[in-house]
């Protein structure tokens, strides 16, 4: 459990991020703010700049796509998940928080943490892997007792 009032709790996704705060003296969180990445619930083709390259098979008339090396719903999401840690790194230079609980899935916290500064690293306390984006801010604390 971390006392301080200047605790952050960020969570996010590869498409949704948000900023919460714990209530003085109460068991319930503030949102601080909320945004959402441009390329929320597009598909990967819509994100490539034209169709898949076609080759040809060495015997006979057959064409066949040719599948992109990096899948472009990928690259937006890290490229969603530095833009917020650049978000907090800022927020951290500024003094605007004193201690930090990350929330993501599994597969994303890593790329997230790893793209913290040296100055907002230090201030982590809690890292929870869940996707707990959608959850309603009510239901939150249940899931993040140990920080509250």
């Amino acid at each position: 459990m971390v006392h301080h009032a200047r605790l952050w709790i960020v969570i996010i996704d590869g498409e949704h991020v948000r900023f919460l705060m714990p209530q003085p003296h109460r068991r319930e969180l503030h949102e601080i703010s909320a945004r959402t990445s441009p390329h929320a619930g597009v598909r990967s083709s819509a994100l490539g700049t034209d169709r898949p390259g076609r080759s040809f098979e060495s015997v006979g008339a057959t064409r066949h796509a040719i599948e992109p090396k990096h899948d472009a719903h990928e690259r937006a999401k890290a490229a969603f998940l530095r833009a917020v840690a650049e978000e907090i790194n800022r927020a951290a230079a500024e003094g605007r928080f004193d201690h930090l609980v990350v929330v993501a899935p599994v597969d994303e916290l890593p790329m997230l943490t790893e793209a913290l500064s040296a100055q907002a690293s230090a201030r982590v306390v809690g890292r929870l892997g869940k996707d707990l984006v959608k959850v309603p801010i009510h239901a939150l604390p249940d899931h993040l007792n140990e920080w509250l």
